[in-house]
């Protein structure tokens, strides 16, 4: 076994990418980086403008600033390194390098579901119990669910990254992946890894199932007091805001779900991976989108910014 562990360490993996070398993996590979650059400007745009405009600074536009926050490292930790690997044909990885990668990953993934259930929390109380909003959500109780969120992450990827990165490789290491993954990873171990898969179904249950049903919850309660309004405008605008929301969010955590909680036999390198860019390239393109871009606070703050600078250059 140390013999095993030791090779474990002194060996790189190869990742073999998600592309194939021609001229439609090039041509998908363009698509991908028109997606990582949107995914980069939408979330930064929006963080500068929560940062700067004064009527930004609510429970909802901090979770949401963490919220972008978090799919723009998500999508940097995979994507560059993904180019890269495929223009200079290099597709080893190191130890250290894949382990990294995993770690940030998982951070990244689980604090990002339990941020999705944190702002449904807050649209709830604020449209279910508008009177009593000030007391259930505020600045530093936002502040604490969004610290709480990273946290759990954090904790979360010390156990998974420190179990799979020291379980023997003494076959193949070739991970059939575009990013150094959980479920690609274990196909790899020489030892039986049935044990650990109850961990990773437990794991998903508190970091999918659980926040997914809050959101799911609060969203039908939202639903519930939209359906009592007299206002058709109103009700047209909210399930339009919600209808939005629910298709991203069931689309984030049905590809995590259908990831980690199928067991290890039903797992194939090719829905992985398709699966693997709704997480990590396509939500955090979208959720700008959805969540902001949209929004009549987002759209007043970013033409307040504009005609600013176009005052100061005038």
């Amino acid at each position: 076994m140390w013999g095993e562990k030791n090779q474990t360490f002194a060996t790189d993996f190869i990742l073999l990418g998600l592309l194939d070398p021609n001229q439609y993996g090039l041509l998908f590979l363009s698509l991908i980086l028109m997606m990582f650059m949107a995914a980069i400007m939408g979330n930064t745009v929006l963080i500068l403008l929560i940062h700067l405009d004064t009527r930004l600074h609510t429970p909802m536009y901090v979770l949401l600033k963490h919220l972008s926050f978090t799919d723009i490292l998500n999508i940097f930790n995979i994507v560059p390194m993904m180019a890269i690997n495929y223009i200079s044909g290099r597709k080893s990885i190191t130890f250290v390098g894949c382990g990294f990668q995993l770690f940030l990953y998982v951070i990244f993934v689980g604090a990002e579901c339990l941020i999705l259930s944190a702002m449904s929390y807050d649209r709830y109380v604020a449209i279910c119990h508008p009177l009593r909003y000030p007391m259930l959500m505020n600045n530093r109780i936002s502040i604490v669910l969004a610290a709480g969120c990273w946290l759990g992450g954090i904790i979360n990827s010390i156990i998974h990254t420190t179990y799979v990165m020291l379980l023997p490789y003494c076959g193949t290491r070739t991970i059939d992946h575009f990013f150094c993954e959980i479920p690609a990873m274990l196909r790899l171990s020489c030892v039986d890894t049935s044990q650990y898969q109850e961990k990773v179904y437990v794991s998903s249950v508190f970091f999918f199932l659980i926040p997914f049903s809050i959101i799911l919850f609060s969203y039908g309660q939202i639903l519930h007091i939209v359906l009592h309004m007299k206002s058709m405008e109103a009700q047209k605008k909210a399930f339009s805001t919600c209808s939005s929301h629910l298709t991203v969010v069931a689309m984030y955590y049905g590809s995590c779900i259908f990831t980690y909680m199928r067991p290890k036999s039903y797992h194939t390198p090719g829905q992985d991976k398709v699966i693997a860019i709704t997480y990590t390239i396509l939500a955090p393109m979208l959720n700008p989108v959805i969540y902001s871009l949209r929004n009549k606070d987002v759209l007043c703050a970013l033409k307040k910014v504009f005609s600013k600078v176009l005052s100061h250059r005038n």
